[in-house]
């Protein structure tokens, strides 16, 4: 039996448009489950699941930790948390304290360290829920030293030695002075010594090769302490970098954060919005805002219910002559023309074929054949951003066990 006959059997009669999408053929589009959004980010939990497991299996012995911050990266840390608890992740990274006591409540035997470290206000929460503070100032480490002499035991926390970033961490002199102070070690309990790699995406860049060495110099002043310098790119430097737990994130997510060491990993997300008309217009007509794109022939332009508000970057807007971020329609890449505004976007799909598409169909924003990289690449930034900044207003589809929700 075809495919639509059984749809024939099973689902109920077809609208107009919907009938006259389906004479087109088979659907390239993914629906949007909701009838009022404007668009949908499908996160494949399974996949999820497999990225870490393989990454995992890449590093082992060393334990494979996961980042989960910023709501992690934006594909919602509520499910993304259980899944890899059921996978077999028992470290998390998270940023702030909101995100270290949701991730308490998800995964209650976790070890879950706070990359930000003390913010104000934020010990006795910390202490309370059992999250591990990455203190990475003599202060900080005074304040959890003064907390754990108030209740009674030192307090667990890791250790961040900054090794070149020069962003967060300990400075060589105040880890050696640290290191010094007996009373001061003894009021804290360090479970990891941490570092981050500024160039790792690179694989040739000799600044990783002076980090690795001068946290490999600076961890000997806290001997028989588990070390950690790698995330999702120095993971695949091999394994001199990958000492007793790494910290993937974007890669848990599909992300390649190596611009030559492809990581074991699969897309877990799909991001589609409706279009909501396609227009003729003629030659010499502009589109958009401020008129920065103008037809150069007749052409037929979709408008596409997504835009800065849903994370679509006002960078990947294209004028005459320069075209920048792209969609999938119909299983065909297509400019974005014009400028990205707020809640839409425009493309040029004249080269379409005939009856290929209609208002109402769906434009792949990311997915297959349209990576996160490629639409970072586009807009003049990275991947990351494009991941986490992906807007609350698109519905979100989960598939789990291969079923959706």
């Amino acid at each position: 039996m075809s495919n639509s006959a059984r749809r024939m059997m099973t689902s109920p009669p077809l609208s107009g448009d919907e009938a006259q999408r389906e004479e087109r053929g088979p659907a390239s589009f993914l629906r949007v489950p909701d009838a009022a959004a404007t668009g949908c980010v499908t996160i494949n939990l399974d996949q999820l699941a497999r990225n870490w497991m393989g990454l995992a299996d890449l590093v082992a012995p060393a334990r494979c930790a996961a980042v989960i911050k910023a709501n992690a990266y934006g594909l919602g840390a509520d499910r993304v948390i259980p899944t890899l608890v059921r996978a077999g992740c028992t470290v998390f990274f998270i940023a702030t304290p909101q995100e270290g006591h949701q991730a308490r409540r998800l995964a209650p035997q976790a070890d879950i360290y706070a990359l930000d470290g003390l913010l104000p206000g934020s010990a006795e929460s910390f202490a309370r829920d059992a999250i591990l503070p990455v203190l990475s100032t003599l202060t900080d480490i005074e304040t959890w030293a003064r907390l754990g002499a108030r209740l009674g035991h030192p307090l667990p926390c890791g250790l961040h030695i900054d090794s070149g970033l020069n962003r967060l961490g300990l400075t060589a002199r105040d880890a050696r002075r640290l290191a010094a102070d007996g009373a001061l070690m003894s009021g804290i309990d360090v479970r990891l010594v941490m570092s981050h790699l500024a160039c790792a995406d690179n694989p040739t860049d000799p600044k990783n090769r002076d980090q690795l060495l001068a946290f490999e110099t600076l961890t000997t002043l806290f001997p028989r302490t588990p070390r950690s310098l790698a995330a999702s790119d120095g993971l695949m430097l091999g394994p001199a970098y990958h000492f007793d737990l790494v910290r993937p994130g974007y890669a848990l997510y599909g992300g390649q954060a190596s611009i030559s060491n492809a990581a074991p990993v699969a897309p877990v997300l799909t991001v589609t919005a409706r279009i909501l008309a396609v227009n003729d217009v003629a030659p010499g007509e502009s589109v958009g805002y401020a008129a920065s794109w103008r037809a150069s022939r007749p052409s037929r332009i979709a408008t596409i219910a997504a835009g800065y508000a849903d994370g679509v970057p006002r960078s990947a807007s294209s004028s005459d002559g320069v075209a920048c971020g792209h969609v999938l329609i119909a299983g065909h890449k297509v400019p974005i023309v014009g400028r990205v505004s707020m809640d839409l976007i425009t493309a040029d799909v004249t080269d379409l074929p005939a009856g290929a598409l209609a208002a109402g169909d769906d434009a792949i924003l990311l997915g297959a054949g349209l990576t996160i990289e490629d639409a970072g690449f586009a807009a003049g930034t990275i991947g990351y951003e494009i991941l986490t900044r992906l807007g609350a207003r698109f519905a979100r589809r989960y598939i789990e066990a291969g079923a959706e929700s």
